[in-house]
C-alpha cells in the first residue's frame, strides 16, 4: 500500500509545532535533534529538530527544523494537509483544535458533494482541510 506523508520544515519551532499537532491529533511523537547526529554543528544547531514523526490513527506527519546551512524556510500557500474522517464529531474536534490561534478559511459545514468540510490556517501558517464524507 502506498501512502502520502507530509514532511514539514520549520525555522526553529518544529518541536513546538509538532507538540501542538500531537495535542490536536493525539498519537505518538518521536523526535531527534541535530545534536544526536554525528558531525560538526554550532551550539544553536544542536537543539534544532533533525527529524520528528507524529503517528495517530492512520495519520503520519514528519517534520524538521532547517539548519543554518540551508537558510530560512519561506512559507507559502502551496500545500494543504487534508484529514479525512467518517465521523462528524471527530471532524468538529479536529477543526476546533487546529483552528485554535489560527484563522478560518471556510467554516466546517455540510457541502454540496455530501461531506462536512472546512478549511483553516493554523497558528504556524499551515493550511488544513478537514473532510468528513457523510
Amino acid at each position: 500500500m502506498n501512502t502520502l506523508n507530509p514532511y514539514l520544515t520549520f525555522n526553529g519551532n518544529c518541536l513546538e509545532a509538532m507538540e501542538f499537532y500531537k495535542s490536536c491529533l493525539g498519537g505518538k511523537l518521536d523526535v531527534s535533534t541535530f545534536g544526536e547526529a554525528p558531525g560538526e554543528m554550532t551550539d544553536e544547531e544542536k537543539d534544532l529538530i533533525m527529524h520528528a514523526r507524529l503517528e495517530s490513527e492512520g495519520i503520519i506527519i514528519m517534520a524538521s527544523d532547517t539548519n543554518t546551512k540551508n537558510g530560512d524556510v519561506n512559507f507559502g500557500s502551496n500545500i494543504s494537509l487534508n484529514i479525512n474522517t467518517n465521523d462528524v464529531a471527530t471532524a468538529e474536534k479536529l477543526y476546533a483544535a487546529l483552528a485554535n490561534g489560527g484563522k478560518e478559511t471556510m467554516p466546517l459545514q455540510e457541502t454540496f458533494w455530501g461531506a462536512t468540510f472546512g478549511m483553516l490556517t493554523d497558528k504556524f501558517g499551515l493550511h488544513w482541510m478537514i473532510n468528513c464524507q457523510l
